[in-house]
């Protein structure tokens, strides 16, 4: 289990993720625990309250756990590591909030401290929180049988195509996949011993080396983005000098763009547009199947919820009817059997908690199964375009020749009538980023 935690303030913002169902299949406010409010957003704000009687600004810690994707998590497994982070981070006595995600097939849980003891107005310290969080997330997968992450076993394992929350926007903005920028930049990098080599290796990719206004070396897409090559190689400016030179050796940014072909760039993007168009023809389908599958999965558990409530009332009603009243219920607790009748009925309500948490997470676990599985046929798609798409700005760099321009749209052409004659129907337009 990969727990990610942050300690942070902007209370209403947190809230309005966390209750953010547009981005997700399903959103469950799981609990609210030790505030006065009874919703998220108040129990949050409650927390910024009381953090205006100190000096703290980051009075939430935020805690967000994420199991593998290939395995089956019941909530008991989520609430024993929440117990576990509360008592290592000494947060027991601190109101929370605990709300679970599903999102592309998996669930995950996010919870929320209030960091302010109210007691002592101050907030709990979290020293080496990280760590600790570490150790909590390699006992868990050892306990469950889940197989450890590289960065588990050894920090310097972690996934070398982790990016920030910046890059995945800039990435995200271009509708590409951070995930493929970054490894196409690592790969230049890597297979080049020289500035000459890795221009080439670069222009290859549809980037170009250039000199950047605040930073050294910056790559330049096709499209005129600028990437910064030490966040996005995770390499210091030092280093970067040694193989590539002195960046004043380099053109500007603005002077590269102007080398750019225009007209080669309004191909390309015409050509990546219809590329687009031709996928989300494809994915229409898909996007029906996901909202008739979200709206089915609500009105499952909505049914459930009903059925489990309806139940719990008639056993409560069944289980309140064995006590006597009156001169029976008085030589009844005379006699010890009240009490007997009254422990068997805490037992029954405990184990009618648990049979019906069970067949939630039952309902859960299938439906989670079920997105999976489409999810699986999204990213088919996904993958495809942005394989034609890296394959086009190959083409296009290698076509810097008029007659090579000429070849490219030839070949464009024919591709693109073959696509037109498979699927007529290129009028609808959506949105792939799932």
């Amino acid at each position: 289990m990969v727990i990610i935690a942050s300690q942070r303030g902007g209370a209403a913002r947190l809230a309005a993720h966390l209750l953010n169902d547009r981005d997700n299949d399903h959103v469950e406010l799981y609990e609210v625990n030790g505030f006065m409010s009874e919703t998220l957003d108040g129990a949050l704000q409650e927390a910024r309250a009381q953090a205006m009687g100190t000096r703290c600004n980051q009075y939430l810690f935020s805690v967000s756990l994420n199991p593998p994707e290939t395995e089956k998590v019941g909530t008991d497994v989520f609430e024993q590591a929440i117990s576990r982070i509360e008592e290592r981070m000494h947060l027991q006595d601190q109101p929370r909030v605990v709300v679970f995600h599903e999102k592309e097939g998996r669930r995950h849980a996010h919870c929320v401290w209030s960091r302010i003891d109210t007691q002592e107005m101050k907030a709990v310290n979290l020293p080496f929180y990280k760590s600790k969080l570490m150790e909590i997330s390699k006992e868990i997968c050892l306990e469950q049988g889940w197989k450890l992450p590289a960065g588990l076993i050894e920090r310097e394992q972690k996934n070398s195509l982790n990016f920030t929350r910046a890059q995945w926007e800039q990435a995200k903005r271009l509708n590409d996949d951070p995930r493929l920028v970054k490894a196409v930049l690592k790969e230049c990098w890597a297979v080049s011993d020289s500035r000459q080599a890795f221009q080439s290796a670069l222009e290859q990719h549809g980037y170009t080396l250039a000199k950047g206004d605040r930073r050294g070396f910056v790559a330049v897409d096709w499209r005129g983005e600028v990437f910064s090559l030490s966040k996005w190689l995770d390499i210091k400016t030092k280093v970067l000098k040694e193989r590539l030179g002195e960046p004043e050796q380099l053109p500007g940014i603005e002077a590269t763009k102007a080398n750019i072909d225009k007209q080669l760039i309004e191909r390309m993007q015409k050509f990546t547009a219809d590329i687009q168009q031709n996928n989300c023809t494809r994915m229409q389908p898909l996007l029906e199947q996901k909202t008739r599958m979200k709206t089915r999965h609500r009105t499952e558990r909505q049914n459930l919820e009903t059925t489990q409530k309806q139940r719990w009332q008639q056993e409560s009603e069944d289980r309140q009817a064995r006590l006597n009243k009156g001169i029976r219920g008085l030589w009844d607790r005379l006699t010890g059997q009240r009490s007997q009748v009254t422990d068997q009925n805490e037992r029954e309500a405990w184990q009618a908690l648990v049979r019906d948490r069970q067949q939630r997470d039952n309902l859960i676990q299938r439906q989670l199964e079920e997105r999976n599985a489409l999810q699986r046929d999204i990213r088919n798609i996904q993958q495809a375009r942005n394989t034609e798409i890296e394959h086009l700005k190959r083409m296009m760099f290698s076509a810097l020749s008029p007659e090579m321009q000429i070849r490219l749209q030839v070949q464009f052409e024919q591709r693109q009538s073959r696509q037109n004659t498979q699927s007529p129907d290129r009028n609808n337009d959506y949105d792939l980023s799932m």
